[in-house]
């Protein structure tokens, strides 16, 4: 699957080696960092590349500063926690042009195995059009190009895709294990292999269904998406999320995986409630009995045991999507049932990253899963099997 060079393949002795990670973390109002997952996800990489006596130049972006510098998106408190990490100093490049003499300055001085952190790329307006100038500019820094931000390689922007074309390189641990796990799973997979999707919307996963159909033995459906298959289907969803212009999609989807013999389930049983609160009356109802002025909220106990049981057969799963309002302490028993029943199964285990993915976290069932994809965005297209533009411009072994 992976015929992209990664580490093992550079020589690192003493070379500048830039490396884009994912520091995207979020942070109170006080600029703490609330959950550094993102950070420790790249430290494999960042370590090798210490111990391997390489001068390491690590940049990344934060958040939506629109091309401009704004000091409430500065990677200042990644650096600090990353010094606090890797129990070393890391030097943060303070500088709102990202590239700049000053920063080539401090670059200049680096000794081997020093660690030195570039200000938010997205500081740079040019970051997000992919322009050629600044892919030069961060090329400049170094000698070597490592990827090894999984999240943003869906994205063809200048610190991943442009400055490919300017350096050797090669993917980090981080990109070089999603594209493995995922790929082995979407290739090559240990059957039974189910999927589970979920999420509000059908349009976000159309791609993804239309290609696991060629690759799954089941597909579970959950989630706000659910609501339009039934309604496809003739059944009174009441108040519930719908996409009323998707409603044929969804019928020839489900004929889809009649023809090609994939067991395609829904909820049989749906806790619906009055309004869209935490607070609010709810019940359990029969998928077929759902009160008009009620809306679907999470999936039931029958659903959850169906579910269950599929999970427990399989032997690859791939999951993608909440199954419900998780974010609502009477609507997460959905999500988190389906999250233990992987946990407890002896599959082959991935989450897609987002939603999923801090469902998982939060449960605390992280630990318990083979994979957890770092990216929302991009493990969905890789799901769909697009090819990402950020592991594309990745030379060949």
């Amino acid at each position: 699957m992976l015929n992209k060079k990664s580490l093992k393949d550079l020589q690192v002795q003493g070379k500048n080696v830039i490396v884009r990670c994912d520091f995207n973390v979020p942070m109170d109002d006080n600029r703490n960092i609330t959950d550094d997952r993102r950070i420790t996800s790249s430290l494999p990489t960042i370590k090798y590349l210490i111990e391997n006596g390489a001068k390491v130049i690590l940049m990344s972006h934060l958040g939506r500063p629109k091309g401009e510098p704004n000091p409430k998106f500065s990677l200042e408190p990644v650096a600090k926690r990353l010094s606090e990490l890797l129990e070393k100093q890391v030097v943060f490049a303070k500088d709102d042009n990202v590239v700049s003499d000053n920063v080539k300055d401090i670059v200049s001085k680096m000794k081997d195995g020093d660690v030195v952190l570039l200000e938010n790329t997205r500081f740079r307006k040019e970051e997000e059009k992919n322009e050629e100038n600044f892919a030069k500019e961060l090329a400049s820094l170094g000698d070597i190009y490592v990827n090894d931000a999984f999240g943003t390689c869906h994205r063809a922007h200048a610190s991943n895709v442009g400055i490919s074309s300017e350096l050797p390189s090669a993917v980090g641990y981080l990109v070089e294990k999603e594209i493995t796990v995922m790929g082995k799973a979407l290739e090559n997979p240990e059957r039974p292999f189910v999927a589970i999707l979920g999420g509000a919307k059908v349009s976000d996963k159309i791609g993804v269904i239309e290609n696991l159909l060629n690759k799954v033995d089941t597909i579970l459906i959950g989630g706000g998406m659910a609501y339009t298959f039934l309604k496809a289907q003739g059944y009174e969803i009441g108040t519930s999320i719908l996409e009323a212009d998707k409603l044929d999609l969804a019928n020839d989807l489900l004929k889809k995986a009649e023809e090609k013999n994939v067991k395609l389930l829904l909820p049989v049983d749906i806790v619906v409630a009055k309004e869209f609160k935490n607070q609010t009356e709810f019940k359990t109802v029969k998928f077929d009995n759902m009160p008009a002025d009620m809306m679907g909220m999470d999936m039931g106990e029958e659903t959850i045991k169906l579910f269950s049981e599929e999970i427990k057969n399989a032997k690859t799963i791939v999951w993608n999507g909440p199954m419900g309002v998780f974010e609502m302490e009477n609507f997460k028993k959905g999500t988190e049932a389906i999250g233990r029943a992987m946990a407890d199964s002896n599959a082959i285990t991935i989450v897609g990253g987002g939603d999923s993915a801090s469902a998982v976290e939060k449960a605390g069932l992280g630990g318990k899963m083979t994979h957890i994809s770092t990216g929302g965005g991009a493990s969905l297209e890789f799901l769909e099997g697009k090819e990402l533009p950020g592991i594309a411009a990745i030379e060949d072994r």
